[in-house]
């Protein structure tokens, strides 16, 4: 069997749905799972009527709520032109009722807990998966009877019982020509409290649906073909990456390309399954293959940009042969819950990258009680990322040739062997990205 995600904009409106059923009964002799996110802007609209009713805009939430109903009954009746039926009409109607109680419950305490946004937000691929599963003749399973996870809400974690679930309660429903339907995004508890898995999270329960059934493939259908050697938007002869190993997309990630989070397809990996990712409207198209086992020998597969970052630069005489100078320094970034990107050292400072909406004022204060601090904001990441890129020489003075009018402002290389770093201004960065790729991708060393 195979796994099959549809994301937002892939079940926008009744004629992504057509076009996401038509490849459903494409591929029904592979007894596929279809796993549905919420359809496009529907969570961010359940987010705001939640936020909205916790303010006590209680009218602001309803009609917010109205709206979304209304545009979910539309898509039904065009998908269903000779009439929704009367369980389809009665699921919506639940469904209705149900965000109404809990945004009334949350204006009527003014709290939005996590607990309550939870179950607020499941709406949306409850809404979704239950309007695809009446017009395709999917049968509809309820993700939370199969997923069970802990009680963080906001971000669970499944428990170590899905596999023995999917067992008794998935795979049963699953054959050739036959089209089962569920949610991304969301589980529960044992309890039966509502959870959701935070970013990333439909892709994220695709790989964990398709690890525990053993599914021969775990197909990512979004709007793109496939993962690109840069921004199509920077560089307009970036180009689909046909295959690219796990560690490469966790470097790309990492640094801001639109590529499938690691930690999303982790499941996957682990069980040795293939992750495409695939684009909705081109399923003829080009496509990326992502597994472990990638062995290209490529000098570079793509590039990727974030910002903005800040950089410190932490100095202090006591770091010259001085041992846990770092672990005191790291300490300090620890208690304020900063993580550090980029790392650069010399004999008395160390350079560090940071998010550009890092609370820098508490924890530059900790690092000055025994240190000098200086802080460059808005600068942005650009990494190069590749499988040989460490191991190939005249490599770097290829990418600083193709800079040689832009200030680099910090470099980190070493870590592993398929990532070179480096900070520039973040009014530089899209300038760096096409130089970059026109020097070593379009260059032939992809």
């Amino acid at each position: 069997m195979i796994v099959m995600k549809f994301g937002g904009t892939s079940v926008q409106d009744a004629s992504a749905m057509r076009e996401v059923a038509a490849l459903a009964r494409a591929a029904a002799d592979r007894a596929p799972l279809i796993v549905l996110s919420a359809t496009a802007r529907t969570t961010d609209a359940l987010f705001e009527a939640a936020t909205r009713a916790e303010q006590g805009d209680l009218a602001g939430a309803l009609e917010l709520h109205a709206a979304l109903l209304d545009r979910h009954r539309g898509i039904a009746q065009d998908l269903l032109p000779a009439g929704v039926p009367a369980s389809l009409q009665a699921a919506l109607d639940d469904l209705g009722r149900e965000l109404d109680l809990l945004l009334r419950g949350v204006a009527l305490l003014r709290e939005l807990s996590p607990r309550s946004m939870d179950a607020i937000a499941s709406l949306g691929e409850r809404l979704s998966t239950r309007i695809f599963a009446a017009f395709a003749g999917a049968a509809w399973v309820d993700a939370r009877t199969v997923l069970h996870t802990d009680a963080v809400f906001g971000c669970a974690r499944p428990l170590p019982d899905l596999e023995a679930r999917c067992a008794e309660l998935l795979a049963p429903q699953l054959g050739p020509g036959r089209i089962v339907v569920t949610q991304g995004y969301i589980g529960a508890t044992p309890q039966g409290l509502t959870t959701t898995l935070g970013r990333g999270g439909s892709d994220f329960s695709a790989a964990l649906f398709g690890a525990a059934l053993g599914a021969e493939d775990i197909q990512i259908w979004t709007d793109v073909e496939g993962v690109l050697t840069a921004d199509p938007r920077i560089v307009t002869a970036a180009q689909p990456i046909a295959e690219l190993g796990f560690a490469e997309a966790a470097e790309l990630a990492a640094f801001g390309a639109k590529v499938l989070h690691p930690a999303t397809i982790q499941p996957a990996v682990e069980k040795g399954i293939p992750v495409t990712v695939r684009h909705a409207r081109r399923p003829q198209g080009r496509f990326t293959t992502i597994t472990a086992e990638v062995r290209t020998g490529r000098p570079v597969t793509a590039l990727a940009h974030r910002g903005p970052v800040s950089v410190l630069t932490v100095a202090s005489a006591r770091m010259l042969n001085q041992s846990g100078f770092l672990a005191k320094l790291f300490d300090v970034f620890a208690r304020h819950k900063v993580s550090v990107d980029l790392i650069s050292t010399a004999e008395v400072s160390v350079s560090l990258t940071v998010e550009g909406d890092a609370p820098l004022g508490p924890l530059v204060a900790d690092l000055e009680t025994f240190a000098t601090v200086g802080i460059a904001t808005g600068r942005a990441i650009v990494a190069v990322v590749g499988e040989r890129l460490k191991h190939t020489a005249g490599i770097t003075g290829l990418a600083f040739g193709a800079l040689r009018d832009v200030n680099v402002e910090m470099i980190s290389m070493g870590a592993n062997e398929i990532n070179l770093s480096i900070v520039v201004r973040q009014e530089d960065a899209k300038e760096a990205v096409k130089r970059l790729h026109g020097a070593l991708i379009e260059g032939g060393l992809a």
